[in-house]
């Protein structure tokens, strides 16, 4: 294969939080190009994480290798700073190298209540869910950031959810996490760019992840005929619409353009000339704009 179709092949990228949705989808996509990917989660096939989902690191690592590059599973809890060092040690050891951090780490699903306003939620799972969003991406930036600035023309993703003036989520510590991580993206531009690394936040439209087909009790292949009542669904995307402009930006040599900048799933297709899975190409950026001018005309919600 050349490089032409491979322009990852001897890369390394750490996805931090690759065990499913997002995470799960960008390290197979990065592996397609080529790359060598390190993807991480708690989820294994000697247990599950308390988001207590089916999907495993290992599955992914098969994936990314099944896809055209090198999947290595490495069981970390991004919560712990001595288990992200041992990672980061790990690939170093190995590869000597890091090129490309995407930090796609959420997991805090089991303390969400999105009935009580925060004086009402559980102080615990409050922060629970800052920890398990925000601190992860800081713990994992801080132990990753020194190898990848021992390379060249680095690159750091933030996964976020949303762009421009997102309406509130509906629970204050949700609500604080995804905007912390889309700010994330802006400031670690800030400190990178002088030093020759990318650095953004990506976002997706409204995600057709794994979980979220469990939830309406679709998959992939009935999707359509069951859930034409769902608000939106019609416009949902795989994960790998997003993945798909990840990958495209690693292999941008280009990139540094959209440093500190937070671009849609939509905004990477229309640069990258990118199709959904499907051969679809799902514009949310254009229905969520839609969606927000018909709340301020008579004030029916959005998609949020």
């Amino acid at each position: 294969m050349t490089t032409e179709l491979l322009p990852l092949a001897g890369k390394v990228a750490l996805v931090a939080g690759a065990t499913r949705g997002a995470g799960r989808a960008t390290a197979i996509e990065l592996g397609a190009l080529g790359a060598t990917v390190y993807g991480t989660g708690r989820s294994t096939r000697a247990g599950r994480s308390p988001m207590d989902r089916p999907e495993t690191i290992e599955d992914t690592a098969e994936l990314v290798t099944a896809a055209g590059g090198q999947g290595v599973a490495v069981r970390c809890d991004h919560t712990d700073a001595d288990d992200v060092a041992r990672l980061v040690g790990r690939i170093r050891t190995d590869h000597g190298r890091l090129d490309v951090l995407v930090n796609d780490i959420w997991g805090g699903d089991p303390f969400l209540s999105w009935d009580q306003p925060v004086w009402e939620h559980p102080l615990d799972a409050t922060l629970g869910v800052l920890r398990n969003g925000i601190e992860t991406h800081l713990i994992t930036s801080h132990h990753a950031l020194p190898l990848l600035l021992e390379g060249t023309d680095g690159l750091v993703v933030e996964v976020g959810d949303g762009k421009e003036a997102v309406p509130y989520r509906g629970n204050m510590a949700y609500d604080l996490v995804k905007t912390a991580v889309v700010r994330m993206g802006t400031g670690l531009a800030h400190e990178l760019t002088p030093r020759g690394v990318t650095a953004l936040t990506v976002t997706p439209g409204y995600l057709r992840s794994e979980s979220m087909l469990d939830h309406f009790g679709v998959t992939e292949e009935n999707w359509r005929e069951n859930t034409r009542d769902v608000p939106y669904f019609e416009h949902s995307e795989t994960p790998h619409l997003l993945a798909r402009g990840i990958a495209a930006l690693a292999a941008d040599a280009g990139r540094a353009r959209f440093a500190g900048q937070t671009l849609g799933s939509w905004d990477l297709m229309r640069e990258y000339d990118l199709r959904d899975l499907d051969g679809t190409r799902p514009d949310w950026g254009a229905v969520d704009r839609a969606a927000r001018d018909l709340t301020l005309v008579d004030g029916m919600p959005g998609p949020a």
